[in-house]
């Protein structure tokens, strides 16, 4: 059996952030009208290491595609010079279940999840948005800084870390790449990058609130991604109560989102507060912002769909420019 191996590189090559906005409103609007099968993730803990292996199979029939993603998170691993995040996603036909390819995981997971809060930006966010806030300089806050800044004419983004150099390092790195802006800074706070940001994305791995609500703009949107376990919480509950709540799955984030679980179990809010699945206000089968004053926020814990759609497009454009290599398994 010929499969295709694809590294990091030929991934970002075959999955540009466009198309891979475009798959995401796809992979919702089929989610949502119940057009994919698909599981919850399973997990696998590994305590003393602070580390959790997950496994994300998806299939959607109609489009073709059937893709399994093995993604671990391991928490001691920064301080050992080595990526949080390592993964993996083998693409396979949903014909005959042979396996397709092998590709790398860490960046269509960072490109695709970028992606997701670019399709809910699009859809919920003010039309003339034009300053966006970062908190987190990882992988995943690049991404979400690249995929806002193509659906909206950005012209200033404050990022902020509590590493004050991975802040820096960060706002020098993407500053004027593509459709980023060249005023990109990072700033001494939270508070400070979110005061008159239109947009704010969060990409942290906090089990304290990052996001206040006091400190936020009227209006803004706000995308949430790195909350991925009861016990996280990136953004307060005074933001959650006050805002438009929207989810890339209502499942996921009620098992795994601490922004919601956490004041949900605090008896603040119920399950109800979720307003729609992005997928449904994609559809029209629910609205959206109603208002240039509304909170309106988005949060994803990250869904198969999104991978299965993701190894999807990496197939179609590597097979069409050659990328990879051929091997015998």
């Amino acid at each position: 059996m010929k499969i295709r191996i694809l590294s990091s590189d030929d991934v970002r090559n075959a999955l540009p952030m466009q198309e891979a906005i475009a798959g995401m409103k796809l992979a919702f609007s089929r989610l949502s009208s119940g057009q994919v099968e698909m599981p919850l993730r399973s997990r696998v803990p590994v305590t003393e290491q602070d580390g959790v292996l997950l496994t994300m199979p998806a299939a959607l029939p109609e489009d073709g595609e059937l893709a399994v993603k093995l993604v671990s998170v391991f928490g001691k691993n920064p301080a050992r010079g080595l990526p949080l995040i390592h993964a993996a996603v083998i693409a396979l036909d949903i014909n005959t279940g042979q396996i397709k390819a092998l590709m790398d995981g860490e960046v269509l997971t960072a490109v695709r999840t970028g992606a997701a809060v670019g399709s809910a930006t699009d859809v919920l966010a003010p039309e003339d948005a034009s300053t966006v806030a970062i908190i987190g300089s990882s992988k995943l806050a690049r991404s979400q800084l690249e995929a806002v800044c193509n659906v909206r004419n950005i012209e200033q983004a404050w990022v902020f870390s509590p590493n004050p150099e991975h802040a820096q390092t960060c706002a020098e790195e993407m500053s004027g790449i593509g459709p980023i802006p060249d005023d990109v800074q990072a700033v001494s706070s939270s508070e400070a990058a979110v005061n008159n940001a239109d947009i704010v994305c969060t990409a942290t791995t906090s089990t304290t609130p990052v996001i206040v609500f006091e400190n936020l703009k009227q209006g803004v949107h706000v995308n949430a991604v790195g909350s991925f376990k009861p016990e996280m919480q990136e953004i307060d509950a005074e933001t959650i109560i006050n805002a438009l709540v929207v989810a890339d799955s209502r499942e996921s984030v009620l098992a795994e989102a601490g922004d919601l679980v956490i004041p949900i179990n605090q008896g603040l809010i119920t399950p109800d507060h979720i307003h729609a699945e992005i997928g449904e206000v994609i559809n029209g089968t629910k609205t959206g912002r109603s208002s240039a004053e509304q909170l309106t926020f988005f949060k994803s814990c990250g869904v198969a769909v999104q991978d299965a759609v993701s190894a999807g497009i990496v197939m179609k454009n590597s097979e069409r420019e050659n990328l990879g290599t051929i091997a015998n398994l």
